[in-house]
């Protein structure tokens, strides 16, 4: 009897500390820091102890802050959202429509000034934006494209109100995902979207980080899904981009690095067979989960060109 209670007891203490670990480590993933402490680098690049500490105590990710304002003449905007969002409006000469620029995650909107700026270059004017928690915008959590889909319905009815016709929505990575919940759950019409590695469940992306790791996803991996879920307010394993995509109708871009570690191949497929109207789906065979206009430029420059002229 004595050895079922000790055993019940080791269980039972076990469950508490892996939840414990989770909970914090989940707090400090939706949760930046203080913009002044280190970030913790990409999982590939850490040692064994530094996986192993970051595993137990969290990853430290530092506000994002903006560095650089548009060369452009620009215009700040504040709306608000669930939040206060900050967003900088670059108007074109003789526009021929907005392009809306939504980060990824542990971003913010001097970040995406490199596509602005080939944008406009295209003709388009650019309304790049802060979500909540990043820049200039209000807060210090992220629900990893969850509650960030608000944001970018916020963004589009703005700009549809200001009487704009050709509203393009860009998202890299999360942005992508908030993106595809945006239009799907609020049913908002764009001329086209542009959506860059989305991933195509929360939970599937969450295991993808402990891979790169060389750890067990399971159970730690669900534990962070869930109490990740309960502190943002959402079920987190009912987040899934597969599944928002089918609510989409309007012509869509899918870019994708044939060499991301985050996202597999399987969920852009899995993404892109779901969508419906035009839809074209380009790859590029050495980008990682990365900026694909710096890894591969003039054929990202191509594909986007294309598509719009095609669009609109």
């Amino acid at each position: 009897m004595k050895t079922k209670k000790r055993i019940l007891f080791t269980v039972i203490l076990a469950f508490l500390f892996l939840n414990g670990i989770a909970f914090f480590h989940a707090y400090s993933f939706t949760h930046f820091a203080d913009a002044r402490l280190e970030k913790t680098q990409a999982p590939s690049t850490l040692s064994i102890w530094q996986k192993m500490r970051t595993l137990v105590f969290g990853i430290n990710n530092p506000r994002p802050t903006n560095t650089t304002q548009p060369k452009q003449t620009f215009e700040t905007i504040l709306l608000k959202g669930n939040k206060s969002i900050e967003c900088w409006y670059v108007p074109a000469p003789n526009s021929r429509g907005v392009v809306t620029i939504f980060h990824g995650f542990s971003g913010c909107k001097s970040m995406m000034l490199d596509r602005s700026d080939e944008w406009f270059n295209l003709g388009y004017s650019t309304f790049l934006v802060d979500f909540p928690g990043s820049g200039g915008s209000e807060g210090r959590e992220t629900a990893l494209g969850f509650h960030e889909s608000e944001t970018v319905k916020v963004c589009f009815q703005y700009l549809q109100q200001k009487g704009e016709k050709n509203i393009i929505l860009y998202g890299g990575s999360m942005g992508a995902v908030a993106v595809l919940k945006a239009v799907s759950e609020y049913q908002i019409t764009p001329k086209a979207i542009i959506i860059e590695c989305p991933f195509g469940s929360l939970r599937r992306t969450t295991y993808a980080r402990f891979q790169q790791m060389n750890l067990p996803g399971f159970p730690m991996a669900d534990l962070l899904l869930l109490w990740g879920g309960v502190q943002q307010g959402f079920w987190a394993f009912g987040h899934n981009p597969t599944e928002y995509a089918k609510g989409v109708s309007v012509p869509v871009l899918l870019l994708y690095g044939e060499q991301d570690k985050e996202v597999s191949r399987e969920e852009i497929t899995g993404i892109f067979e779901n969508l419906h109207g035009t839809k074209i789906l380009r790859t590029y065979p050495n980008a990682h989960h990365e900026s694909y206009l710096k890894a591969y430029r003039s054929e990202w420059l191509s594909d986007v060109q294309v598509f719009l002229s095609s669009s609109l």
